[in-house]
This record gives C-alpha cells, structure tokens and sequence, in this order.
C-alpha cells in the first residue's frame, strides 16, 4: 500500500461512450491503491466563464434563465461555454457579458476558479470580475435566441444577492461561487484579485 494522497492514479484504457458539441461521455479503467483497477464514467466538457458584473453603486448583474435539466427557472451570472475556437478566457467572459446583459466592461479581473461538480466531471469554471459597465448599443446588441430569449436581467446589491445564496435561493454553482467570492475580494479591497490572463490551474 501507498501512503495516503502518495497513489499514481494511471488510465489503463478509455472509451467514448457519447461524443456531442459541448461534451462527451467517457469509461477510462483507472488504477486503484492495493492494486486492481475500476471502471470510471465521466463527462469531459469544453469548460466555461461566468462573470460577477458589478456597477457603480455597488449591485451585481444576475440573469434569470430556464434549465431543463433542473425544469425550472435559476438566478445565475451571465455565463457561457469555451466552444469558440482560438478564443481566450478574458474574451469569452466579455461576450458572453455582452450577449447575455447587454453590457461590456472596462476592467475585468479573476475572481475564482471551480471544478462544478468533480465527482462526474471534468469542467473547469472560470468567475471573473467585472467592472466599470457600460451599456452596449441597442443597434449592437446580441439576438437572443431559444432559453435565452426568455431570460431576465436584474440588479441586485451583492449583500442582497449574498443573502440569496444563503437562503437558497441562488443554486447555481459558478453564482453561488463567484457572488461569495466578490463579497470576500471587495471586504478585502479587492487585494487578492488575479489578472484577467493568470493561469488555469492544473
């Protein structure tokens, strides 16, 4: 036996199971302490961004979106997928700012980093910061489409928003992650905020 966290976790064989656009179903054969090996099933996802957008008075942007796989409505930050080839992490939180709240920002800063839920999947979830908003041109502004053109767009204080996290009411993972965070980093004077371009961690 290994000691314990010292165990090489080596994938001794793989197959997709399910290939889509935004994420594929994987089986890898895993080796275990002690010897053996089991089967692993897991989602590996393209990753994605999600933005704590916060205006001068101090309220963050929260957009209300339907989630099928949940049948219901969620409070959420706007978010979106790394499925735009040769685009980087700062960029793709802009659009999708954009697309989704119709605001680009001045200033953008990493907030957090989370795995949403590691014991399935792979996906890796950038939070950024956001700051100094201004409104993007109606004539400019993103054809919603789908879930999306069903979504709400609100203002919330964080305290407020902060509150609806511990009440429940906000769920989703990057929300939950990102409002707690900005909390924290504006208590502190926003000291411990990384550059839009720091590394991913590994």
């Amino acid at each position: 036996m290994s000691e314990p966290g010292g165990h090489r976790y080596e994938v001794r064989s793989r197959e997709e199971r399910y290939r889509g656009r935004i994420f594929d179903v994987v089986t890898e054969e895993v080796t275990m302490p002690g010897g053996g090996t089991a089967l692993r099933d897991f989602v590996r996802h393209v990753g994605a961004v999600a933005v704590v957008a916060l205006d001068d008075a101090g309220r963050v942007v929260l957009i209300r979106q339907y989630r099928h796989p949940v049948g219901r409505h969620l409070w959420e930050l706007p978010a979106g997928l790394m499925d735009v080839s040769g685009e980087d992490l700062p960029a793709a939180a802009l659009r999708e700012l954009a697309e989704e709240a119709d605001l680009t920002a001045a200033r953008i800063d990493v907030l957090v980093d989370l795995h949403s839920s590691p014991g399935f999947t792979n996906e890796l979830v950038r939070v950024f910061l956001a700051r100094d908003l201004t409104a993007v041109p109606a004539d400019e502004r993103h054809e919603r489409r789908d879930e999306e053109a069903d979504l709400q767009v609100g203002r919330f204080d964080l305290d407020q928003a902060v509150a609806m996290v511990l009440a429940g009411e906000i769920t989703n993972a990057s929300a939950v992650a990102g409002l707690l965070a900005a909390a924290r980093a504006r208590d502190t004077g926003w000291s411990a905020l990384r550059r839009a371009d720091a590394p991913l961690p590994r």
